[in-house]
């Protein structure tokens, strides 16, 4: 599961660059809705994979739920630290999930209620050794919350801008643009991954700015957020419009 690099040295930006914008408010807040029954639940053990800069750790934490984050960038985890200063119910690995997953191997010490795996697969050479590794981790009748860019979607979007011959040709990485993601992945094909093993149940599914970022009339965004927020709720747990979000979002509970 090689992680494809981290935010050492650009930390700041990516916090302002996904929290600072309509889009990372918005896909935060959609998160936040599917998991607020988990948030607003008796006390759990969360594990944040790929936590980054704790906003979603920060969600929990303030619960009173005891969470571990873990994340390969020191400069995004001290943002973390500074920005989880006053809970006291959390730990901080500072190493990739790989190494932790290691660690867990040789002195394992919990498992875990709930885990959050959001915007890492994308990152990873192997995604699909990542989910399986972190149904390991959890607790039996635990939950995993598995959010990633979607590879459907960010074809649509090229190709509604007219960019054919990028996703012709398997819409490359550009290694110049570190904030981008590197392995998008088809949610359908992480549907049928899942669905394909005994040991799980999807919970739910559903699809992140459906909506959002294909909006020709972008003052909407400002001037109707709350109704888009409404509407990406409601289009973003159906067929078709659940496939075109620009990032997917599963439930998953081990059996």
């Amino acid at each position: 599961m090689e992680i494809r690099g981290n935010f050492d040295g650009i930390a700041n930006k990516f916090d302002a660059n996904i929290y600072g914008t309509s889009k990372g408010r918005l896909r935060h807040q959609l998160l936040l809705h599917h998991l607020s029954s988990f948030i607003d639940s008796n006390a759990l053990n969360v594990l944040d994979i790929g936590a980054g800069t704790g906003v979603m750790s920060a969600e929990f934490a303030q619960k009173g739920h005891h969470v571990s984050l873990v994340d390969i960038s020191k400069d995004a985890l001290k943002i973390a630290e500074n920005r989880l200063n006053d809970a006291k119910n959390i730990e901080i690995y500072n190493m990739s999930f790989d190494g932790f997953v290691s660690n867990y191997k040789t002195k394992p010490a919990k498992s875990y209620d709930l885990i959050l795996c959001h915007a890492l697969l994308e990152w990873l050479e192997n995604p699909f050794d990542a989910i399986d590794q972190a149904l390991k981790l959890l607790d039996k009748n635990g939950v995993l919350s598995l959010s990633f860019f979607n590879q459907d979607a960010k074809a649509f979007n090229n190709l509604i801008y007219g960019n054919f011959d990028y996703v012709i040709n398997g819409m490359p990485h550009k290694n110049t643009v570190r904030l981008n993601p590197h392995n998008a992945q088809s949610a359908q094909v992480v549907i049928k991954w899942l669905e394909g093993r005994s040991d799980l149940s999807i919970v739910k599914q559903s699809g992140i700015r459906c909506i959002h970022d294909y909006l020709q009339k972008k003052e909407s965004i400002v001037n109707d957020y709350q109704r888009l927020f409404e509407l990406e709720i409601e289009y973003g747990s159906q067929v078709p419009f659940m496939w075109l979000g620009k990032y997917f979002h599963v439930i998953i509970h081990k059996l």
